[in-house]
């Protein structure tokens, strides 16, 4: 062999032997940070009741009256109407609105959409 081949050998051979090894640097950065938690393991389980709460204060923000709540099993029922707002028109009809869990999921039956975004933004949850 002669002389420049034994040299592209055993540069060759180096750089096989560098880029074999893991650099240092590439692990260390990750230690001191904890890792993410999965998007679906992060969101925490929202009660009935929580909602019932977050409820209660949207409706009355938006100027309706809690009149009752019912328990039907594990759904819970709303019943409000518009309160007077100094028009002299009395209070307005009687209406409901349903809480109810399904699956791992909540749902709010019979709400009007601008109730039902400020309850999901309450609880941090898409409703």
């Amino acid at each position: 062999m002669t002389r420049i081949t034994k040299g592209s050998i055993l540069a060759a051979l180096v750089l096989m032997a560098a880029l074999a090894t893991p650099a240092a640097a590439q692990d260390r950065g990750h230690q001191d940070k904890p890792a993410k938690p999965k998007e679906h393991e992060s969101k925490p389980q929202v009660t009935v009741e929580a909602a019932l709460g977050a409820t209660r204060e949207v409706l009355v923000a938006k100027g309706f009256e809690v009149v009752r709540v019912e328990v039907q099993g594990d759904d819970r029922i709303v019943y409000y109407r518009a309160g007077n707002q100094g028009r002299g028109r009395g209070q307005g009809p009687p209406r409901r609105l349903i809480i109810r869990r399904t699956d791992e999921r909540l749902v709010l039956v019979d709400a009007p959409d601008e109730v039902r975004v400020e309850i999901g933004v309450k609880l941090g949850i898409r409703l």
